[in-house]
């Protein structure tokens, strides 16, 4: 009978001393409690072996898993007048805000963690709470609605996460992400249709911003185009002129030593140039004989048909 008493006593002490093995996953860190008081020794992942139940607790912290909690507005809000989430605008007009955020346990502050672990979510949402409703009353509903998704996220995530880390809770603010900004459901078809309005707006100033731009290029382009134009057209006159002059001066060239030996030399030339007027007239058809209208006085101007005029 003693003897079994004793087995029966051996196996509990050896089952009470398997308390003391904590086995520790990957990605996890186990802060040993002893007799109540945290070790600065973490226990590693794997086996962790230490005393017994009662003496010592290991708070197992998945230090890199990434936690979440929804802060703000929720439809079931239990009917109270102003509903968790529900805030002020800075032109005194309500708007539901929901933000979800992002946290994990700090590297090197486990023990805070563990120590602060039950009160961490509330801590979170009333300091997340609080710069959202400071957030969202220092802007206009229009301002609100129209930015609050991208710009108060980040605006929180860097506030709130100065104030918690002053607390020493252990944690690391991850990200803030806006998940609703939303008019009461009551108000919401005005808002809907302010929001069409404004962003009917919007498309027109983006049209006529786009339709100045285009106006402006072509009216450019033209400006362009007519500056090559005109200066093409001066180079080509200048080039122009200058094999005139170029003519001319060897022209005149050729007369003063024509002269020399011939004094008439400035009739031949004359006849020449008038040669060459009447052979262009003859093949326009603008010169003729006009023996048929010699009469006893002479020429008869008044009987001279008028020619039609052919095109060059």
């Amino acid at each position: 009978m003693r003897k079994s008493f004793l087995f029966i006593l051996a196996g509990c002490m050896a089952l009470y001393l398997l308390t003391g093995f904590t086995q520790v996953r990957p990605g996890e860190k186990g802060v040993i409690r002893r007799f109540g008081k945290p070790l600065a020794q973490l226990a590693e992942p794997g086996l962790c072996i230490g005393l017994p139940w009662g003496m010592d607790r290991v708070d197992k912290i998945a230090v890199d898993k990434v936690n979440n909690i929804a802060v703000g507005f929720f439809e079931d809000d239990g009917g109270k007048p102003l509903p968790s989430g529900q805030m002020l605008t800075g032109d005194n007009n309500l708007v539901n805000v929901q933000v979800t955020v992002y946290y994990k346990v700090e590297p090197g502050m486990e023990v805070d963690f563990a120590i602060n672990a039950p009160i961490i979510p509330e801590f979170i949402k009333r300091y997340v709470e609080s710069e959202t409703a400071l957030w969202i009353a220092s802007k206009t509903v229009d301002e609100a609605l129209l930015t609050g998704k991208i710009s108060m996220g980040p605006a929180i995530l860097n506030k709130a996460s100065l104030r918690i880390k002053d607390c020493n809770l252990g944690i690391q603010l991850l990200d803030v992400r806006v998940s609703m900004v939303a008019p009461p459901d009551e108000v919401k078809p005005s808002f809907d249709a302010v929001a069409r309005a404004q962003t009917s707006v919007t498309t027109m100033l983006n049209k006529a911003e786009q339709d100045t731009e285009s106006k402006q290029r072509q009216a450019e382009s033209d400006q362009f185009r007519l500056e090559q134009e005109t200066l093409a057209l001066a180079n080509s006159m200048i080039l122009q002129a200058g094999k005139d002059a170029e003519r001319f001066l060897a022209r005149l060239e050729q007369y003063l030593e024509g002269k020399k030996n011939n004094p008439d030399y400035l009739l031949q030339i004359w006849q020449e140039e008038r040669g060459k007027i009447f052979t262009k007239l003859r093949e326009q058809g603008n010169l003729g004989l006009l023996d048929q209208y010699l009469g006893a006085g002479g020429l008869e101007i008044n009987l001279m048909p008028l020619g039609q005029k052919t095109k060059p």
